[in-house]
């Protein structure tokens, strides 16, 4: 059985780009690489999706310690809760 050129080269492509990502700590899977790869390839504009990824793992981050928090007993609520831009009494 032979392989599709193409397809072997873009296997290959991938594997680079999951060898810089793991260089660079960027957190990404490979799903998750070849997802932002398609996106880019379809015209997303690549700092935007950057600046997108970083503020998704920042809100994962704040949840989780506030779902920690809470766990352990430090209520939950307020400053830091993972909640950006709620303002509560602006009209």
């Amino acid at each position: 059985m032979t392989t599709d050129p193409k397809l072997a080269q873009a296997r290959e492509t991938m594997n680079i780009l999951h060898e810089v990502s793991l260089l660079l700590n960027t957190g990404l899977d490979r799903e998750t690489l070849s997802l932002c790869v398609s996106l880019c390839e379809s015209g997303v504009n690549p700092e935007a999706l950057a600046a997108v990824i970083k503020e998704l793992k920042r809100e994962s981050r704040a949840v989780r310690q506030a779902a920690a928090e809470k766990q352990a007993g430090g209520g939950g609520g307020g400053v830091g809760d993972g909640r950006v831009g709620v303002n509560v009494g602006d009209s």
